[in-house]
Formats: structure tokens, C-alpha cells, sequence
């Protein structure tokens, strides 16, 4: 029994060498201490996994019952119904407030402004004289024009005579040739003279005629020294002063007139409202200088067909404007009453679901039971939303849909 000892005791010698000091012999564990050791580790490693593992397995539980809970739960939904819309809709665009008649005065004849008579925001009648002109190269041409005349005139009485003179040269030699007194040659040379005699004088009656045309011509230009307002309104350009040289044609812009009572105001339809204008649509007018006023009117005329190029349809609509208030060129807000070609339902936006499926309502049938539908919006103006196409009237709609609501599920509907 000492063997083991020794050998022991000398492998500690051997260490102790190796180190350069002395190790303490081994101690020997008994088998109490060692079972006292395993005891303590295995409750150790009990206690970790009571404290670990069952409220884990306990929260997994209480988890699963919640979803087979839920699984079996109603989704409460509050359910409407749609509101029937009114046939007529309106639309609001905007507009221009123009003249019914608007037009730039020229000068038809050369000459110098030698005065005016109206000025920008006069009020002129048809007719009315608006400006005289001294046109003095027209004048020297009218006296020239009179003096042809008056020798074209002269003339006529020379060719006259000359006619009278070879007529009665004629006669007399027609009565001298039986008698042989006269050779028939005579009386064919008398005969070219009066021809000739009667086409001067037509020649000279023709141009004592061109020449009064031609003083008419002046005179029609001499009127128009007087510069006359083709129709009554209102003056909105004066570009004269009296010594202006003004000349003949659209260079030299005299006035502009322009009848503002009844007045017109132009709006572009869009495509898609354009079908369903008509004459004596009722609408209503709107600027912003008069904010608590509105202007009804009824729809005048429209174009009959679309621009090209925007794709939409001009419409006039006429009002009258007895005091002038409306000016031209002021923007106008326009709001026309189109009739409804068919039944448009009101539902609130909270309704539609919105997704790659495109815009659908959740019906809820008699057996509560949710069914989705397909709809086409018409109108969407922020809180409810009018709907062309999807619905017949007596529906009942969830009225705050979500996408956890499926086709066919069972609904718990709020009383």
C-alpha cells in the first residue's frame, strides 16, 4: 500500500525539480464531498432552467390562446348608406372678361392730326366725330382732278362740234352725188369723218367720266379726314396729338373703341365636360374685386369642337353690364350647372379602399357577410367621394374600410 505513495511523492519531486520549488502532495476528495459537489451543480442547473424555460413556455401560451382567440373574433365595422347626389353637377373654371365688340381705328387717308376730340374713358355714340385731319397732298390732288374734269368737259363740246360739222358736211354731199356735182368718193370720205367725228366724241364723253370718278374717289378720301367711331362704346386708347403725321392703312393706330354693355367672358371647356354644354345653361360669374357679389348669366354659345391642340372647347357667355363695372381683361372665376347624365351616389373617402385592384367599396350583405365592389369615382372633393358606376342605392357600405377585411368574411356590424 505505500507503493502508490512513493511513486506520488517522487512525481512531485520530479515537478518540483522542474519548477525549482516544491509542490504540496495531492489531497485525495472523499466520496461525500464529491456527492456534495454533484448535488450542488445539479440544482444549480435546475434552478437555471425553472427561471429560463417555463415563462418562456408559459408567454408561448398565453400567445397562442390570444390568436386562436382572435382567429375566432368578429371584426366590428359601423356600415352607411350612399347618398343620392344631385343630377345637376357644377364646374368652375376660369374665365376672361372681354368686349363684346372691340376694334383699333385707322386713318384711310395721308394727313396731319389737326385735332381731337375724345379721349381714353369717353363714352361716344356711332358716328360721332372723333378727330380731324388736314390732308393737303389729297387736297392738291382733288383741285387737279376738278381741272381734268373741266377740260374732259371742254373737250366733249369740241368733239361735239366736230360731229355736228361732219354730219352736215355728209348730208350735203349725199344730196349733191345723183346729181353728179359730187364723185362718190367725196361722199365716202364725208361719211369716215362723221364716224371718226362720232368716236371722238365718245372718247371724250369716256374720259370726262373717268375724271369724275376719280374726283369721287378723292372726295371719298377727303371724308375720311373725319375720323368717325364705327360703332358706340367706350374709348380705351388715344395714341394722337394734335400735328401727328397719321398715314393710310394699320400703321399708324388712331383708336380704340370698345361696347362693354353686354359684355362677354370666354372659358375654355375640358374634354370630358364638353359633350354636356348647351345654350342656356344657367351659370354664375365671379371676380375677385367684388367678393360678396355674384353675376348670373346663362350660356351664350360654344365653339362646337375641341383645339387641337389643348383639347378643350371655347364657350362665350354673355351678361349684361349696365354700369360698367366689369372691365375687359379681368379674370372671372365661372361656375356652370351641367345636368347629370345619370345616377351620381355620395360616399365618404373613408369608404374606398385604393390599391392595384383600382377603387372598391365593402358591401355587407344580409348575412353579414363583407363583399368587395368594384367603383368608378366621378368626383373627388376631399371628404366624400361621387360615384358614377358601382352602386344601386340601398347598399350598405363599411364606412371606415381597411385592407384586413376580406371577400366573403363575416363582419360584426355596430347596431
Amino acid at each position: 500500500m505505500s507503493a502508490p505513495s512513493n511513486a506520488s511523492d517522487e512525481s512531485a519531486t520530479r515537478a518540483g525539480d522542474d519548477l525549482g520549488f516544491a509542490l504540496p502532495a495531492a489531497t485525495k476528495v472523499g466520496r461525500t464531498r464529491a456527492g456534495a459537489l454533484i448535488a450542488t451543480a445539479l440544482v444549480v442547473v435546475g434552478a437555471a432552467f425553472l427561471l429560463g424555460y417555463l415563462p418562456k413556455q408559459r408567454a408561448r401560451a398565453v400567445l397562442e390562446e390570444s390568436s386562436r382567440r382572435a382567429e375566432g373574433a368578429l371584426v366590428r365595422v359601423s356600415v352607411i348608406k350612399p347618398k343620392l347626389a344631385a343630377r345637376a353637377g357644377a364646374i368652375v373654371l376660369p374665365g376672361s372678361v372681354q368686349a363684346l365688340q372691340e376694334t383699333v381705328v385707322y386713318s384711310r387717308a395721308n394727313g396731319y392730326v389737326r385735332r381731337w376730340l375724345a379721349d381714353i374713358g369717353d363714352k361716344v355714340k356711332e358716328g360721332q366725330l372723333l378727330a380731324e385731319l388736314d390732308t393737303p397732298e389729297l387736297d392738291q390732288e382733288l383741285v387737279a382732278a376738278r381741272a381734268q374734269l373741266a377740260q374732259a368737259q371742254a373737250s366733249i363740246l369740241q368733239s361735239k362740234a366736230n360731229r355736228d360739222f361732219a354730219r352736215t358736211s355728209l348730208e350735203r354731199v349725199k344730196r349733191l352725188v345723183p346729181a353728179g356735182v359730187t364723185s362718190q368718193q367725196e361722199f365716202e370720205q364725208a361719211q369716215a369723218q362723221e364716224a371718226v367725228a362720232e368716236a371722238n366724241l365718245s372718247v371724250s364723253q369716256a374720259n370726262a367720266g373717268a375724271q369724275q370718278a376719280n374726283i369721287e374717289r378723292l372726295s371719298k378720301l377727303k371724308s375720311f379726314a373725319r375720323v368717325l367711331a364705327p360703332f358706340g362704346g367706350v374709348i380705351t386708347l388715344r395714341s394722337i396729338d394734335r400735328g401727328a403725321l397719321v398715314t393710310a392703312g394699320n400703321a399708324t393706330p388712331l383708336y380704340k373703341i370698345a361696347t362693354m354693355d353686354p359684355v362677354r367672358v370666354l372659358l375654355q371647356i375640358p374634354q370630358n365636360v364638353a359633350p354636356s354644354i348647351r345654350t342656356h345653361l344657367p351659370a354664375k360669374v365671379t371676380v375677385r374685386e367684388y367678393p360678396n357679389r355674384v353675376f348670373e348669366a346663362d350660356v351664350t354659345r360654344s365653339a362646337g369642337a375641341l383645339d387641337p391642340s389643348l383639347r378643350t372647347m371655347t364657350t362665350e357667355i354673355r351678361m349684361p353690364n349696365p354700369k360698367g363695372e366689369l372691365l375687359a381683361g379681368m379674370y372671372a372665376e365661372v361656375s356652370i350647372s351641367l345636368p347629370s347624365p345619370h345616377q351620381v351616389f355620395e360616399v365618404p373617402a373613408t369608404s374606398l379602399l385604393s390599391d392595384a385592384k383600382g377603387m372598391r367599396l365593402v358591401i355587407v350583405d344580409a348575412d353579414n357577410r363583407a363583399h368587395i365592389q368594384p367603383v368608378v369615382v366621378e368626383r373627388d372633393t376631399g371628404a366624400m367621394v361621387q360615384l358614377a358606376t358601382g352602386l344601386q342605392g340601398d347598399e350598405r357600405i363599411v364606412k371606415l374600410a381597411t385592407a384586413e377585411i376580406q371577400d366573403g368574411q363575416s363582419l360584426d356590424v355596430a347596431p
